[in-house]
């Protein structure tokens, strides 16, 4: 199975995770975006919308990585939160 193949796999098994620390969510959320986009873009959210900003900041701290190793780490994140345990 190919990281791709892995990354959908994961993708579906994050629906089914238990309840996680919004830490543990922005790192899922920061992961999907740049295995499936890239880089962060568009303009940053206001101070006023917390929510939105700390997303978007999460996403701009994978700036560079590429969308390969994004799913790879992806992967990686959702089999150790629901306690598989591999890796890619």
């Amino acid at each position: 199975m190919n990281v791709h193949d892995k990354f959908q796999d994961a993708v579906a098994r994050s629906k089914s995770l238990p309840p996680q620390s919004n830490e543990n969510l922005l790192k899922i959320y920061a992961l999907y975006k740049q295995a499936n986009i890239g880089d962060v873009s568009g303009p940053k959210p206001g101070a006023f919308n917390l929510k939105a900003k700390a997303k978007y900041q999460a996403w701009e701290g994978l700036k560079g990585m590429t969308q390969p190793q994004a799913m790879a780490q992806y992967v990686a994140l959702i089999d150790e939160l629901s306690g598989k345990g591999g890796s890619v």
